[in-house]
């Protein structure tokens, strides 16, 4: 009997979703002979019923090609804007699910899917999700799809930019995606050889990153790269948020954490870090901030082989009739894992992580004393 598999992609766009939804495609159709229906937009798409059959001749030449065919968005199942009002529509994508007779529903996507695949699961739906994220940031995978193309990118960048810091001597504080988890700027900023790495696991102390910057002066370097991530605090960001929740001003654990603010106020503090280096250090400083560019271009090799991996090993479980599971990057293999074991959970940079060390071991500031 002919299974019916839906396919969608949620939250940001990634290097390696056209190489995943090929993945899952191809092997569906060659080996198990079943038929794939995309939903475009994500949850939005499946909520709308806006399908797109996936044939051979819609999964030809997308290995290479970045973003998704099937278009996405940050739309969540049960808090959907919907006629000007935010709803639940979790009911009726179920219905949809139902009535386009689907035995399974593949989620494509970040920590967000995770959690919104669980949901749609406990409502009773056949759901198995892939784990894809420039961050890096999801659990129980040794890693997501659309990392590696980041991290190049976020390298190039910094490479480009040590000829500019030298000829003007300056201080280049280079702004790299990752709210909760460092990963990208971490690799990025050890890769392009720069001098100070901030990460969200590790709160700064401006005075040391100055102190740091100085001293490369004293010893003759007349340039200073800084990769910060966006969700990089510094201690007294920190105490403060923590001093708030114990008066009863913040709750929760993004205060408590000083988990970063909403995206609009990224680049003000990065502004604000830099000014502050300029005061203690004396030299000028410049900022660049990578942006959505490290979304963007032509998936890596090692991104399109991963996307491919795990695609190819979603359509397996499938037809064991797994479901309720991420499938994980393990080693040269993939793993099943459950939902529950994923959703909620970020994956963060422990400080003793070997690259943290190492970065340590080559004279690089992490910002602490």
């Amino acid at each position: 009997m002919t299974r019916y598999v839906g396919i969608l992609t949620s939250g940001g766009d990634s290097p390696g979703l056209n190489a995943a939804i090929r993945g899952v495609g191809k092997s569906a159709l060659g080996e198990y002979d079943m038929q794939i229906i995309g939903f475009r937009d994500g949850f939005r798409g499946l909520m709308e019923n806006r399908t797109m059959r996936l044939d051979g001749g819609e999964l030809s030449d997308i290995l290479t090609r970045g973003g998704t065919i099937l278009g996405t968005s940050r739309d969540k199942p049960h808090r959907m804007p919907v006629g000007g009002k935010v709803r639940d529509m979790t009911d009726v994508i179920v219905g949809n699910y139902h009535d386009d007779h689907l035995d399974c529903l593949v989620c494509l996507g970040g920590g967000g899917t995770q959690k919104n695949a669980l949901r749609l699961k406990e409502k009773g739906l056949n759901v198995v999700t892939l784990p894809k994220t420039i961050d890096n940031d999801v659990a129980m995978t040794d890693t997501t799809f659309g990392f590696d193309t980041a991290l190049g990118i976020a390298t190039d960048a910094i490479d480009r930019l040590h000829s500019t810091a030298h000829s003007h001597h300056r201080i280049i504080v280079v702004e790299i995606m990752g709210h909760r988890a460092g990963w990208l700027a971490l690799g990025a900023g050890m890769a392009g050889g720069a001098d100070v790495i901030l990460i969200p696991e590790i709160p700064y102390d401006v005075e040391a990153v100055a102190e740091a910057i100085r001293e490369r002066s004293r010893k003759g370097k007349n340039f200073s790269i800084v990769a910060v991530a966006e969700g990089a605090v510094s201690i007294d960001e920190v105490a403060a948020a923590t001093a708030a929740a114990k008066n009863g001003k913040a709750k929760g654990r993004r205060e408590a954490a000083a988990e970063p603010p909403a995206e609009t106020e990224y680049a003000v503090r990065t502004v604000r870090l830099a000014r502050k280096l300029e005061h203690l250090t004396g030299l000028e400083a410049r900022i660049t901030i990578l942006g959505h560019l490290q979304r963007g271009g032509i998936p890596s090799a090692a991104d399109r082989l991963l996307a491919t991996r795990l695609g190819t090993a979603a359509t397996d479980l499938i037809a064991k009739g797994r479901y309720g599971v991420m499938v994980a990057a393990h080693g040269d293999g993939t793993r099943p894992v459950k939902l529950e074991d994923v959703a909620g959970k970020v994956k963060t940079v422990p400080p003793d992580h070997p690259w943290v060390v190492s970065a340590r071991r080559v004279g690089t500031c992490m910002g602490d004393r």
